[in-house]
């Protein structure tokens, strides 16, 4: 497709000029590139496509040749992209070495912060707002926020601070599950166009400046007119007042997230108030895009796919879907069973859960401080809740999972979903840190699963058989296994001996890295090694007397598993096997530098110096 607007980076300059109509062909233009790039590469598509013109009219009214525009998360900046010098390169989105599917300050002077997790916006773009006001500079600082995004405790802290300091900033809430009521009609469409006109704002706060100045009924009259604004507002909007006007901040909405010219308007009016300012804007994920539209959860994160078709699902199984399938058989047979996560049930493989125990589910939302602790409230009191959450936003949690479960020794299980290497989503989103945090933990028991057997075994070992606090890791994708090594579940705390052929080394595989050394265990055998491979799912305790006894008179022990080396656990079985045999040698094979961007999970490996060919020579060469 050729197009009219759309292409090398358009400047500020050619986006004021533009007629409304021409700004509606540069949306239609923006959902067209995104989409067909999407279809290609993958990527978050609904919340692209619905933050196309929310992003058109703040590139129009806000400079970001200097100001600083911070999008919480990321996944709805692919427009931003593509019209801040992107454009010539965005058939290279979330691919090796291309652009990134996240805000990157290494890839664009534009991209004010690196993003990836949620609710990091208000407080990084406050930052900003204080460093510009120290400075002396003039700029303007926005943060732009999802509704999603608004639960998470960082953001609710950032928005605290910013209602108190009073730093001139400007918030954008990007409410993707709310829509313009139709039903007020005209009425709404006038007044909304009377608050967003510059005259009108500039009264509303000389008149509140003047009445402040009054002895005595100043801030009665204040209080009054206010009073009657909101009432207005709840008989015409059939809304109560905003919570945020409560935190000392100035809040402005709603406003159609997909009226262009509106946007203009109402950012236009509010940029040069002192105050921090809240501006409310409605938006629809998907839009543009039937298929996303009427499935918007289904187009969140998409692999490749037909444009004409949609999303197909594949149907095949995946460690989410034999988790999500394990839980459910679980408890199906133990009504103490509850399941917990955070606004990731269908990413966690608990949809189906949540519709057979909807008492027994409970979604908390992008918190997950509060999922762990909460879950930590329902096992003191009786129940056996297992957590499902990425690895990577686990980490947020790393207190609560240390002070409010381990310390008092509770039955929460952690079910860690994106364990290790996740691909095109980027080093924000590797789940490489698991094993080293947990280890660190006081009371925990971990486990990492090799294939989907070993998944329910240890999930049913876990919630029968541990009284305190535990955790499986498994990563995303499918096994290269259908079965597991053993049938008992009670076994899952072993290491289990996959081949034995000499005694020239001794290979312990962690979890999924079976596959991995499996292969280089074969390749090494050609070259003349002979050696054990054995498979480890229990990581935490060490079982140091079962592996010294399948290590038997082998002369070097090597350690390979997908997570950080640091706290990893290479180092936690050479610490406890050391106390038994100290001479005894073991090599760590883990992640020296997990800085890695995008790429497929195989790329991923292989540049970690994890996969079977680096394995290989690490073995055939004694490093």
């Amino acid at each position: 497709m050729e197009y009219r607007f759309l292409g090398p980076k358009i400047s500020k300059f050619d986006l004021v000029n533009m007629s409304a109509d021409d700004r509606r062909v540069l949306a239609s233009e923006l959902r067209d590139k995104i989409l067909r790039t999407v279809s290609n590469n993958g990527g978050h598509l609904a919340s692209s496509l619905g933050a196309v013109e929310l992003t058109i009219a703040l590139s129009t009214v806000f400079d970001y040749e200097k100001d600083k525009i911070v999008f919480d998360v990321g996944h709805q900046t692919y427009s931003y992209k593509l019209l801040t010098g992107r454009f010539g390169e965005f058939d290279t989105l979330r691919q090796e070495g291309g652009v990134s599917g996240f805000p990157r300050i290494n890839e664009s002077k534009y991209d004010a912060f690196d993003t990836g997790h949620s609710s990091t916006s208000v407080s990084a773009a406050l930052g900003m707002a204080r460093a510009r006001d120290l400075k002396g500079d003039d700029n303007y600082v926005v943060a732009v926020i999802g509704d999603g995004a608004l639960t998470g405790g960082l953001a609710l802290e950032g928005i605290n601070d910013l209602g108190i300091s009073k730093t001139k900033m400007i918030v954008i809430l990007n409410d993707n599950e709310m829509s313009i009521d139709k039903n007020v009609g005209g009425l709404s469409k006038h007044l909304a166009k009377i608050r967003t006109k510059r005259g009108y704002i500039k009264a509303k706060r000389s008149t509140e400046s003047f009445l402040k100045k009054i002895p005595l009924i100043g801030g009665p009259l204040i209080r009054f007119i206010l009073a009657i604004k909101d009432w207005f507002r709840f008989i015409t909007y059939r809304k109560t007042p905003s919570i945020f006007e409560d935190l000392g901040i100035v809040y402005y909405g709603p406003v159609d997230g997909h009226d262009i010219e509106t946007m203009i308007d109402t950012f236009n009016a509010v940029k040069d108030i002192a105050d921090p300012v809240l501006i409310h804007v409605a938006t629809s994920k998907g839009k543009g895009y039937r298929f996303a539209e009427e499935h918007p959860s289904d187009y969140h994160g998409v692999g490749p796919f037909d444009l004409d078709k949609g999303v197909v699902p594949s149907g095949k199984e995946t460690f989410t879907t034999a988790f999500g399938k394990a839980i459910i058989d679980e408890a199906s047979h133990n009504d103490k069973i509850v399941a917990v996560c955070a606004a990731m049930a269908m990413g966690t493989g608990l949809t189906e859960f949540a519709a057979q125990y909807k008492k027994r589910f409970f979604d908390c939302g992008i918190a997950e401080e509060h999922c762990v602790t909460m879950a930590s409230g329902l096992a003191i009191s009786g129940f056996i809740p297992v957590v499902a959450i990425y690895s990577s936003f686990l980490q947020r949690a790393y207190d609560e999972i240390v002070h409010d479960c381990c310390f008092m020794n509770n039955h929460v299980v952690f079910a860690i979903d994106r364990a290790g290497f996740v691909g095109h989503d980027g080093h924000t989103h590797h789940g490489l840190r698991d094993i080293s945090f947990m280890n660190s933990m006081p009371s925990m028991t971990l486990f990492a699963a090799r294939d989907y057997d070993d998944l329910r075994n240890i999930l049913h070992y876990c919630i029968n058989e541990i009284n305190g606090p535990c955790a499986v890791r498994y990563p995303r994708g499918s096994s290269d296994y259908g079965n597991a090594l053993y049938g008992d579940p009670s076994e899952c705390v072993l290491p289990h001996l996959v081949a034995d052929n000499g005694n020239d080394y001794a290979l312990i595989s962690v979890g999924v890295m079976c596959r991995e050394c499996e292969i280089a265990y074969s390749r090494l055998a050609k070259a003349g090694l002979y050696g054990k491979h054995i498979n480890l799912s229990l990581v935490k305790p060490v079982p140091s007397e079962a592996l010294i006894s399948l290590i038997g008179k082998a002369s070097g022990v090597y350690v390979c598993e997908e997570g950080v080396l640091s706290g990893g656990a290479g180092e936690a079985i050479r610490n406890e096997l050391q106390k038994i045999a100290p001479g005894i040698k073991v090599t760590p094979i883990a992640v020296e530098d997990d800085m890695i961007s995008a790429a497929s999970v195989e790329r991923q490996r292989e540049i970690a110096g994890i996969d079977s060919e680096s394995i290989f020579n690490r073995i055939l060469n004694k490093k």
